[in-house]
């Protein structure tokens, strides 16, 4: 009987040092952690953003994907159209004068000759300017088979620069992750230091067909 007794009394102990013993303790805290992860919200369902007017660039379904890069700071905020080329005209001058009163960020997104989708995220408003101004929460984007977003490398601080007859973003060996003309019809976009993007276009050089600046207010 007191064989027995052993026998059973040690039982319980050697089920805990078995693997399958340590899988259990593991699939607890396995779901403790899910428990614990459950509010979060699931980063493939993305809240639709609330604009003022819709976009003649991009679809609902690419605002939602842009929504998920955005900085903390603008979740859920109205975006303004402060500028289109439909309405405005092709002009960077305009584009300056609708960004009076804006201390930003800005949304550029831009449509080019051959249907490319792509464009910028600034922490501030575009305006002329003697060097490079913004933060680090700028960023590329393009939109090719899928959403490709480029952010600040950390390597220079060269975000966002305009004067009267350009308007430049990111830099490095004197090329620009993304330039645009005085007259808002050409545009180069090249690798850069900045954002270590691709070639935002099909091609190095293009025209543009659409573009918007939104406002995140």
């Amino acid at each position: 009987m007191k064989g027995l007794r052993w026998r059973y009394t040690r039982l319980p102990s050697q089920v805990e040092d078995t693997p399958s013993g340590e899988g259990g303790e593991e699939q607890e805290e396995e779901e403790e952690e899910e428990k614990e992860a459950a509010p979060a919200p699931a980063p493939e369902d993305p809240v639709e953003p609330q604009l003022t007017e819709a976009s003649q660039v991009l679809g609902a379904s690419q605002m939602r994907q842009l929504s998920l890069h955005l900085p903390p700071s603008v979740t859920g905020h109205t975006w303004s159209l402060a500028f289109c080329t439909a309405r405005d005209g092709f002009s960077l001058r305009s584009l300056y004068r609708q960004m009076e009163g804006h201390s930003g960020p800005v949304l550029l997104v831009l449509k080019d000759q051959d249907g490319q989708m792509f464009g910028a995220f600034s922490s501030s408003a575009f305006q002329l300017s003697k060097g490079f101004y913004g933060t680090g929460e700028t960023f590329l984007f393009s939109f090719s088979s899928q959403l490709k977003v480029f952010k600040w490398t950390g390597s220079n601080s060269f975000f966002v620069k305009g004067d009267v007859d350009s308007l430049m973003m990111g830099s490095g060996s004197g090329e620009f992750g993304l330039w645009l003309d005085g007259d808002l019809y050409h545009g180069e976009s090249h690798p850069c230091a900045t954002f270590n993007n691709e070639v935002l276009a099909r091609r190095e050089q293009f025209c543009i067909q659409e573009l918007e600046a939104w406002v995140l207010s």
